[in-house]
């Protein structure tokens, strides 16, 4: 079954990304959501700290996790989603990410290194205005990327703000 639901993860990831277009950069970057991979990388408030100390405040920061697997023991206080949660045809099941996902962000930051359907699929999807995320993703998914890889979030945030005071959107 897994097989087929990747067949078909691929297969409407193709067709979002033939058709997408991203849109014009907002006047200023105010709120910021945030697609972490918890595969690779799971100190959610190391990029927290990291994105207040370059100046967004904290409540305008949302965070989405993506996990291989959730323990029955195990609790998880905020937004996550993980592989059972896409159906084949790629909607999300879970109202929390349906929401992430439909809020207009100023900034999106896919904060994964590698391609991944579920991961891919949730920033397509998102209507966030401006989109960054890292080098090593495939290109067509973001505005701005980063060359550098996720255990290195200060370089990657300090690198990414760089840009953005030079744009003037901070």
């Amino acid at each position: 079954m897994k097989f087929i639901k990747n067949f078909g993860l691929k297969k409407t990831i193709k067709k979002l990304l033939a058709k997408y277009q991203p849109g014009p950069m907002p006047d200023a970057v105010n709120t910021v959501g945030v697609v972490i991979d918890e595969r690779y990388f799971n100190d959610r408030n190391a990029i927290v700290k990291e994105l207040v100390k370059h100046g967004i405040t904290e409540k305008n920061i949302e965070l989405l996790s993506y996990r291989e697997r959730l323990n029955a023991k195990e609790t998880v206080d905020c937004c996550y989603y993980t592989y059972k949660d896409i159906d084949a045809d790629g909607n999300f099941k879970k109202d929390d990410v349906a929401a992430f996902i439909n809020k207009p962000f100023d900034m999106l930051v896919s904060y994964y290194d590698t391609d991944s359907f579920p991961l891919m699929l949730a920033t397509l999807k998102s209507n966030a205005k401006f989109k960054a995320g890292f080098s090593s993703t495939d290109s067509r998914l973001h505005h701005f990327m980063v060359n550098t890889t996720a255990e290195k979030h200060k370089e990657f945030l300090a690198e990414l703000f760089k840009y953005l005071k030079i744009l003037n959107k901070i």
